[in-house]
């Protein structure tokens, strides 16, 4: 076994009570030494895969922007495994590919190593996953510039419930100072502005918003909506599509009704922007907000 194979099977066998007593800080930084850096982390060298016979790369044909803790991975995965999709080689480590570009430059030898990552056949898609895309502002425009004839599918999910469920995953994480990860933790949910700022730069008709929850009931009728924006056979039932990440089965321990108040009070604006913005939302799916219209 490699070494960093091996050092990284030794981190996954670190029990996650462990991970309660060591400090984030010194789990990351151990991360780094090691040379085990995720996507995203400070330091972390991405690298594109080699092509192979028959294959050419070039800007992604459609592109997920997902929202944290909407199951965006999970119908990512719904379209990626279609036939007509070529299968991805670096999700993982291409999904945070513009995370780094927020004070960096970005010109065409980081549009061609971005464009490096989507090798595919003739005749099959490629498709691109990036989890925190909605939420970062500079993501938008570089997008624009790297892939501007992308379809580009977006997954929201009631605000209050993606931050009730968020709060959950992260609760054995520290973090330095809880206001910071609380203020990005709920600024994620403001869909409304970040679609309107998304607009700006990919026009409205490449664009297609999908609701969490309906997906969730209805997956079967949905990713055939899906598979039609992006032009593939829409009789195709692919693997996991009744098995969506993070279920709807709220989290009442987390928030109390005061703070729930506060937050349908805090997203009420946005949420009405975000049913402007989107006609055919419904509405009636977001209980927190249903009364609203």
């Amino acid at each position: 076994m490699r070494p960093r194979v091996a050092a990284r099977a030794a981190i996954d066998r670190i029990p996650s009570s462990a991970h309660r007593v060591i400090p984030y800080a010194l789990r990351a930084d151990l991360r780094q030494r090691l040379g085990l850096e995720s996507p995203g982390d400070i330091g972390f060298k991405p690298g594109p895969p080699s092509l192979r016979p028959g294959e050419a790369s070039g800007p992604p044909d459609f592109v997920e922007l997902g929202v944290s803790d909407a199951g965006s991975r999970w119908w990512f995965s719904l379209l990626a495994d279609h036939p007509g999709v070529a299968p991805s080689r670096s999700l993982t480590e291409v999904s945070r590919y513009f995370s780094q570009f927020a004070t960096a430059p970005f010109g065409p030898p980081e549009i061609a190593q971005f464009h490096a990552y989507f090798p595919r056949r003739p005749g099959k898609l490629a498709g691109h996953w990036s989890p925190d895309g909605l939420a970062y502002p500079w993501i938008s425009p570089l997008l624009a510039m790297a892939a501007p004839n992308s379809r580009v599918v977006v997954l929201v999910r009631d605000p209050i419930e993606r931050l009730r469920s968020g709060l959950v995953h992260s609760a054995e994480r520290r973090v330095d100072h809880v206001g910071s990860y609380l203020a990005d933790a709920v600024d994620r949910g403001f869909y409304g502005e970040q679609l309107l700022r998304l607009f700006e730069f990919i026009p409205k008709e490449q664009v297609q918003v999908v609701q969490y929850e309906r997906c969730a009931g209805d997956p079967v009728g949905q990713v055939a909506v899906a598979y039609r924006f992006l032009g593939l056979d829409d009789s195709f039932r692919p693997v996991g599509l009744r098995s969506p990440t993070g279920g709807l089965v709220p989290h009442r321990d987390k928030l109390d009704l005061a703070t729930e108040d506060r937050l349908k009070a805090m997203y009420a604006s946005d949420v009405s922007l975000l049913t402007d913005v989107v006609p055919d939302f419904d509405l009636s799916l977001w209980p927190n907000f249903a009364g609203s219209a």
